[in-house]
């Protein structure tokens, strides 16, 4: 909905102008919308991991690192179970690395705000951005709830083993180079001329906004994101991980980073390959979630 200035709030009740008022401050919003929805996406993710009456003081991680193994019979309910799954996962991945976007479109909102000029507040804009990825999250439960029927796939999503984990690392390290990364990227580290080019007062209007954010944020993380399938879909310690990686590229202001991912994504491929090859460190491999299908 549009906002305006605290004192348009004047003739409405108190109750209702507090409401309005605790919902004209798009800083606060947005700092509220990417915590509780990425806690939230978190706290589930931990649930399904068993981790939360852990039975030893180091039980906690071995059990984020192994992927949730709940499988119901039932199709639909599978399906339900893997979109959630994948659901969660994107929340707690994705939602952080937003930030600066959010927070970005809070700002310029503000200052609309203190001209009395109309606003949207930034959740209509988050909606957008995680309904992409929820839309990405129902592709890809469909896809792999029709490859456990199959039997092709466990409920978690089995790790992709030996060189297809490795083909999937130096994949996502070289799409770390491509021309397609970087033009996602560069609207991902600033948003700002994106807003002020494309700033929209309407809630369809923001939330297109958020859409087309989400776009090009999975522009710059479905490479990456694919890696789940290489240490597996539940494994909390490599989401983490990939995580706050995706979060730092899009804080950058230069290609760098995102180069030295690439570069150590390719390294990693190559030195699973060899030691697939070789028949060494498969142990080493399987203890830390990786090519363990």
């Amino acid at each position: 909905m549009a906002h305006t200035a605290d004192r348009s709030f004047l003739h409405l009740p108190l109750a209702a102008a507090r409401l309005a008022g605790v919902a004209g401050r798009p800083r606060a919003i947005a700092m509220a919308c990417i915590a509780l929805l990425s806690g939230a996406g978190w706290l589930y993710l931990g649930a399904l991991a068993g981790v939360s009456s852990p039975a030893g003081p180091f039980d906690w991680l071995s059990a984020l690192c192994r992927p949730s193994a709940v499988a119901p019979d039932h199709a639909f309910a599978q399906f339900m179970l893997v979109f959630a799954m994948w659901s969660a996962m994107a929340l707690a991945m994705m939602l952080p690395s937003a930030a600066p976007m959010i927070l970005t479109y809070a700002e310029i909102a503000d200052t609309a705000s203190a001209k009395a000029e109309p606003v949207v507040s930034p959740v209509v804009l988050a909606g957008g951005y995680a309904a992409v990825w929820i839309a990405v999250s129902f592709a890809v439960a469909a896809v792999q709830t029709a490859l456990q029927r199959a039997g092709l796939a466990g409920i978690a999503g089995t790790t992709v083993p030996g060189y297809g984990a490795a083909a999937l690392f130096v994949a996502a390290g070289l799409y770390q180079f491509s021309p397609v990364k970087h033009a996602c990227l560069r609207v991902c580290q600033r948003p700002f001329p994106f807003f002020f080019a494309n700033w929209r007062t309407t809630v369809s209007g923001v939330f297109a906004l958020g859409l087309r954010q989400g776009g090009h944020c999975l522009g710059c993380c479905w490479a990456m994101m694919l890696l789940m399938f290489a240490t597996g879909l539940m494994n909390a310690v490599w989401m983490a991980a990939l995580g706050i990686v995706m979060a730092v590229e899009k804080l950058t202001a230069t290609p760098r980073f995102s180069h030295a991912v690439g570069a150590v994504l390719i390294a990693a491929g190559l030195v699973l390959a060899v030691l697939h090859g070789t028949g060494l460190g498969a142990g080493l491999a399987a203890g830390i979630g990786i090519g363990a299908g």
